[in-house]
C-alpha cells in the first residue's frame, strides 16, 4: 500500500446500498467501484484477517450475507466499517479502497480459490452468533 499523496485519488462521495450490500464509492478522477460487503469484509485491512506478516492472513469464512452496519471517517484519508458480525478494526485508506476497486476481479477470484483450497464455505454457519461489538 503507497502512501497517501497530492496524486493519491480521494473519495468524492460514499453511499451504502444495502439492499445489493454493496459500497458504491466515486473518486476524483472520475473512477467508479461498487464493492460488495462481503468483499471488503474479507479484505479487511486488519491484523485480525491480514496477520502481523506474509503468511500470517486469516482466511474469513462464512461472510456471504454480512452487512455493514456503519462508516465512520477517520481523519481526511481512511474511513473504518462497521460489520454485521462485530469486525470494525480495520481502516480503509483511500489507496487501499482504489486498490480494492482497480484489482477486484484478482482479489475475488483468490478468495474464491483459498475457500475451494481450504473446504470452506461462504455461506454463514446455521445458528452461529453475530460477535458483539468489544470496547
Amino acid at each position: 500500500m503507497s502512501e497517501l499523496d497530492k496524486t493519491t485519488p480521494v473519495p468524492t462521495e460514499i453511499k451504502l446500498h444495502q439492499l445489493s450490500r454493496r459500497l458504491e464509492i466515486t473518486f476524483n478522477n472520475g473512477t467508479r467501484f461498487e464493492l460488495p460487503y462481503e468483499f471488503l469484509r474479507v479484505y479487511s485491512p486488519s491484523a485480525e484477517v491480514r496477520g502481523h506478516g506474509p503468511g500470517q492472513e486469516v482466511l474469513q469464512v462464512g461472510k456471504k450475507d454480512i452487512a455493514i452496519k456503519g462508516i465512520e471517517p477517520v481523519g481526511s484519508y481512511a474511513v473504518t466499517l462497521t460489520f454485521s458480525d462485530g469486525h470494525d478494526t480495520g481502516i480503509y485508506s483511500w489507496d487501499y479502497l482504489y486498490e480494492l476497486g482497480a484489482n477486484y476481479v484478482a482479489l475475488w477470484g483468490r478468495y474464491v480459490n483459498r475457500m475451494e483450497a481450504a473446504g470452506a464455505s461462504r455461506e454463514p454457519l446455521a445458528g452461529a452468533p453475530e460477535r458483539p461489538k468489544a470496547k
